[in-house]
C-alpha cells in the first residue's frame, strides 16, 4: 500500500483565514509569505488591507497571504496597536526578511535608491520576488532591476510606482500588449495639480497652494522633486520604457517645473480659452522618441483640462485602439496600497500554480532619444514691457524677424504687460527669439514662455 506524503500545514499568518474550497479533500496550500521592508505610511496601509480584506483576498488567490516579517529601520517608533506589532524588527541587514525562508514575496517600501537597490537585488538573488512603489527606483535602475529578475526566474512588478492606484502599468503591459504605441500624455504628480488648480480656481499663489497641499499631506515637507517635475519625469521614463520596450532613465527625459509660474498665467490663459496642467509627454517618431515634463497649456473642455485636485490621468495612444484615458488618484496610503496589492495577488497566483517569473516586458528594443531639438509647438508669452503702444509692434517685429508670428496679441498698458500666443514654431527658433526679446528696449522681463499642447 502506497502511503500518502505528509501535507504541509499552513503557516500561521498575520491574517489566518484559510481559503475556503469547492472540494473538501482536496489538499490546502502554503500561505504565500510576504516580508516588508519599511512601515510608514504606505506600509502601514498595506498591512491593514491585508488584515481587513484577508478573506476576499485568500479566496482570490487560492490560498491565504501571511505576513511573515517587517523590517524598518527604527522599531521603537510609535505606531498604531492595531499594526502587527509583533512581526517588526529593527534590522539594519534586513535579513530577517530577505534570508526568511518562509518569505515568497518581498514588498519594498522605504523609499530612497541605494538602500533600496541593495535589498531589491539581495531579494532577487534569494529567489524571492518583489513588489515595490518605488519610482525613483524604478526610473534609475529598472532595467538592470528586470534583468536580473529575468535570470534568476522571479517577478518584479511596480504598478504603485507610477499612479498609485490608478492601474496604469498593468493596462500598457496587458490590456494594450497589441498595440504599437504612438504616445504617452498624462499628468503623473497628484501634488502639482493639486497646486495648480488651487491657483487656477482659487486665485491662490503657487507658495499659497503649496502649504495647503503639505497641510493636508499631499506633499513631503521636500517638495523639490514634485514642483521642479522631476517625479514625474520618473515616472515617464518608466512608462516609456514599458511603451516601447526600451531602457529609459529620468535623465532621458527633458524637465521643467511649475515653479515660475504665477497666477496671472492662469488668467491670461483662460482669457484665451486654456488652462495649464503639467504634462508629462512622450512620443515616437520613425524609431525615436522625445520624452518631455512641462507646464502646457491645455485646451478647457478637454479631458486632460478636467482632470484637477490630487487626480492622474495618462493617455496612452495606440494604433489599434485609439486614445486610450486612464484617470484616478494619484497619491495617498490607500490607493498605494490596492496597486501594491495587486500587485501582490498577481505574484501569488502564479505561485499557487507553479508559474515562473510574470515580470511585465523585456527591454532589449533599440530606440534612440530625441533631444528637443526639432519639437514644434505653439507658445504663451508673458512679457512686463515698457514704452506704451509701441512696444507691441517692436516685439512682433523681433519675433517675425526670428521666424515666429504672432498669432493673438494683447497689450495692458496700465499693468506694462504684452500677452502674445505664438504660432507654432520649432524649438530651437523660439529660444533664440526669446534672447532676441531680451535684449529688446522696452522689454523688462519674459515673465512667461508656456508651450500650448492643443
Amino acid at each position: 500500500m502506497i502511503q500518502e506524503a505528509e501535507q504541509p500545514a499552513i503557516r500561521p499568518a498575520f491574517s489566518t483565514t484559510t481559503a475556503p474550497t469547492l472540494d473538501a479533500e482536496a489538499t490546502p496550500r502554503r500561505a504565500v509569505g510576504i516580508g516588508m521592508l519599511g512601515m510608514g505610511v504606505v506600509g502601514a496601509g498595506l498591512a491593514r488591507v491585508l488584515r481587513d480584506r484577508a478573506a476576499d483576498l485568500a479566496i482570490t488567490v487560492g490560498t491565504p497571504l501571511s505576513i511573515e516579517a517587517i523590517v524598518v529601520q527604527d522599531s521603537d517608533k510609535r505606531r498604531d496597536d492595531d499594526l502587527p506589532l509583533h512581526l517588526v524588527t529593527a534590522d539594519a541587514d534586513a535579513d530577517a526578511v530577505l534570508d526568511n525562508p518562509d518569505v515568497d514575496i518581498v514588498v519594498e517600501v522605504i523609499g530612497g535608491v541605494e538602500q533600496a537597490l541593495d535589498y531589491v537585488l539581495r531579494a532577487i538573488r534569494s529567489g524571492k520576488h518583489v513588489v515595490t512603489a518605488n519610482k525613483d527606483l524604478m526610473a534609475r535602475h529598472g532595467p538592470e532591476i528586470l534583468d536580473l529578475a529575468h535570470e534568476a526566474g522571479v517577478s518584479v512588478l511596480f504598478e504603485a510606482s507610477v499612479g498609485a492606484g490608478t492601474p496604469i502599468v498593468a493596462p500598457l503591459t496587458r490590456s494594450l500588449v497589441a498595440n504599437r504605441i504612438a504616445a504617452l500624455r498624462g499628468i503623473l504628480n497628484g501634488t502639482t495639480n493639486y497646486i495648480l488648480t488651487k491657483m487656477e480656481f482659487e486665485g491662490a499663489s503657487l507658495e499659497q497652494a503649496l502649504v495647503d497641499a503639505q497641510r493636508l499631506g499631499y506633499a513631503e515637507a521636500d517638495p523639490t522633486s514634485d514642483v521642479a517635475g522631476s517625479d514625474a519625469a520618473r515616472k515617464l521614463a518608466i512608462l516609456s520604457s514599458l511603451a516601447w520596450g526600451t531602457r529609459v532613465r529620468d535623465t532621458d527625459v527633458y524637465c521643467e517645473g511649475i515653479t515660475r509660474l504665477e497666477t496671472r498665467d492662469f488668467e491670461c490663459a483662460a482669457q484665451l480659452g486654456y488652462t495649464i496642467k503639467l504634462l508629462a509627454i512622450a512620443s515616437e517618431d520613425r524609431g525615436a522618441i522625445r520624452l518631455r515634463v512641462h507646464p502646457a497649456l491645455v485646451r478647457k473642455g478637454t479631458a486632460m483640462a478636467s482632470v484637477d485636485g490630487v487626480l492622474n490621468a495618462l493617455e496612452i495612444d495606440g494604433d489599434l485602439t485609439g486614445p486610450v484615458l486612464l484617470r484616478g488618484a494619484g497619491a495617498g496610503p490607500a490607493s498605494t496600497a490596492s496597486a501594491l496589492i495587486a500587485d501582490i495577488v498577481e505574484v501569488s497566483r502564479g505561485i499557487v500554480v507553479g508559474l515562473g517569473r510574470i515580470n511585465p516586458v523585456n527591454l532589449d528594443r533599440e530606440v534612440t532619444i530625441q533631444s528637443m531639438v526639432g519639437l514644434k509647438t505653439r507658445h504663451l508669452l508673458r512679457l512686463s514691457v515698457s514704452g506704451g503702444d509701441r512696444i507691441q509692434s517692436d516685439v512682433v517685429q523681433v519675433l517675425r524677424g526670428e521666424g515666429v508670428i504672432a498669432d493673438h496679441a494683447t497689450l495692458d498698458v496700465a499693468k506694462n504687460e504684452l500677452v502674445i500666443l505664438t504660432g507654432s514654431v520649432e524649438e530651437t527658433v523660439f529660444q533664440r527669439a526669446i534672447l532676441g526679446l531680451r535684449l529688446l528696449d522696452g522689454v523688462r522681463e519674459v515673465c512667461s514662455a508656456i508651450r500650448v499642447e492643443d
